[in-house]
């Protein structure tokens, strides 16, 4: 008994520590943290449109951090997820004249679909650098990001750039391009559903058929794959591919549900905080829905935050660095015991 309450307190302490710590800056500021703390809840929770709004904010992470969840669970490090985001956006602007053209019930699973296919085109080159040259996932999937947002950038200020050509973004998409309004009139759409829906399946595919087993045996220990008779270059290529096709698909709905454009800075940095949802949600897909929608509550809440009481944003992004803290400290928790555990054994051995 005296050792869970000791587990339990070690549990909450560094949380509770974080919450008074971030409380204290807010007071500094001047502001009242409870104020800034209900206005933060409320702006997230209180009501339609701000449920729609957390909904509608978590969309995109959930599909990134799904992908970024395969990648990892094969051992690659996708770091790349920000740049396949904005790829995937790119190719439904590229394509959108064309696409406009289908009647919607066949234009919108085009468009998600030549996003995902634009999004695992280009997470594969870091898997054939790491493959055929022994280049590092990461360092190559960090620079692809770079080149995709100044990709994007030459196209709104070239030949992606609206028709009277005065502004760096590019024309509106076609309206059977855009996502259907599931409750108007918030802004919540078709691609929330659609995510929840991926969620369920990257489930079934990591833990339910052969080929999510064998990324999961790749990932869990190469070697030993190996001597198994999997393929692990195959596997990092599918787990790539598929994650970047995830990411594509976020950069996809974020068009096609929210902005209808494709602009400088499309993305505030979706694809870095897919990656802590996918951290946050022990990179388990029902585990990634959860995170991806406390992110998303929190993002949705800053500007609320913001206008009511008066708090920066800023202390957002500290209230997600105190979580991702927390876990990680849960997490060396575990992981001493469990070395305290095996050293112990071996000594009575």
């Amino acid at each position: 008994m005296r050792d869970r309450t000791r587990e339990l307190a070690g549990t909450l302490v560094f949380p509770l520590a974080g919450i008074a710590l971030i409380a204290g800056i807010i007071l500094l500021g001047g502001k009242s943290p409870a104020h800034g703390f209900t206005a933060l809840i409320s702006g997230s929770l209180g009501g339609a449109f701000a449920l729609a709004e957390t909904a509608i904010r978590a969309c995109p992470l959930l599909l990134a951090g799904l992908g970024v969840t395969i990648a990892f669970r094969a051992g690659v490090w996708n770091i790349g997820a920000e740049g396949q985001i904005y790829v995937g956006a790119l190719a439904v602007v590229a394509l959108a004249p064309a696409l406009g053209m289908l009647p919607a019930p066949l234009a919108v699973p085009a468009g998600l679909l030549v996003a995902a296919a634009a999004g695992g085109v280009w997470a594969w080159v870091p898997a054939f650098l790491r493959t055929r040259r022994g280049v590092q996932e990461v360092i190559s999937t960090i620079m692809l990001n770079f080149s995709a947002i100044q990709l994007v950038s030459w196209c709104v200020h070239g030949p992606l750039k609206e028709s009277t050509g005065q502004f760096p973004y590019s024309n509106e998409i076609p309206a059977t391009l855009m996502l259907p309004r599931l409750l108007p009139p918030t802004r919540l759409h078709l691609g929330v559903v659609f995510a929840l829906a991926a969620a369920a399946v990257v489930w079934v595919f990591l833990f339910r058929t052969l080929r999510g087993f064998q990324l999961r045996a790749v990932g869990a220990s190469p070697e030993a794959a190996l001597h198994a008779g999997i393929r692990t270059e195959r596997s990092i290529w599918s787990a790539m591919a598929i994650s970047g096709a995830l990411a594509g698909m976020a950069g996809a709905v974020q068009l096609m549900g929210v902005s209808h454009i494709l602009f400088e800075k499309f993305s505030p940095g979706y694809g870095y905080t897919a990656i802590a949802a996918a951290l946050l949600g022990g990179l388990h897909p029902m585990g990634v829905t959860l995170s991806a929608g406390l992110l998303g509550a929190l993002e949705a809440g800053a500007s609320a935050m913001q206008r009511e009481a008066g708090v920066s944003t800023v202390i957002v992004y500290l209230v997600q660095g105190v979580i991702i803290l927390s876990v990680a400290h849960q997490a060396a928790r575990r992981r001493a015991v469990t070395e305290a555990i095996k050293q112990r054994g071996a000594q009575e051995v």
